[in-house]
């Protein structure tokens, strides 16, 4: 069965894709959830006039992302952090914890889009990546100090 999808859906398919699926998928979970409508005549037009609209929002999205980047890139963050010998800390620096910095530093990110590539359990600096767009991320350094 062939539907058109509103929404992104993981091993699926994109915003406005037309894709072949099984009618119970359809009917038992893309429907219900408005993820997807079947692909009649009438849908396939309102599809075309969507792509346009949502591929200037997309362009809009992209740049405003972009921008946003080019200002992380020259922020850095300052986290304080108990340490024991030898420099290690107590815990690590998490997502949540890097978030709070970025909205003292004025900026509102949400701590699902910074990605540690691994933990951060010891003192010094370390780049963060943050995904802006599908297309766009940021780096931000992040610098662990002992606190006194």
């Amino acid at each position: 069965m062939k539907v058109i999808l509103f929404d992104n859906v993981p091993r699926l398919g994109k915003v406005g894709d037309l894709v072949n699926v099984a009618p119970g998928h359809f009917r038992n979970f893309l429907f219900p959830r408005k993820l997807a409508v079947e692909a009649t005549p009438e849908n396939l037009k309102v599809l075309e006039h969507r792509k346009k609209t949502l591929e200037k929002v997309a362009v809009k999205e992209k740049t405003e992302a972009e921008t946003l980047a080019d200002k992380f890139s020259e922020l850095s963050l300052k986290v304080y952090l108990k340490a024991g010998e030898n420099d290690r800390l107590f815990g690590s620096v998490t997502p949540s914890e890097i978030a709070d910095k970025m909205k003292e530093a004025g900026f509102e990110v949400d701590k699902k889009k910074i990605h540690l590539t691994e933990p951060i359990k010891s003192l010094g600096e370390f780049p963060v990546e943050i995904k802006l767009h599908p297309e766009v991320t940021a780096t931000v350094r992040v610098i662990v100090e002992k606190t006194e």
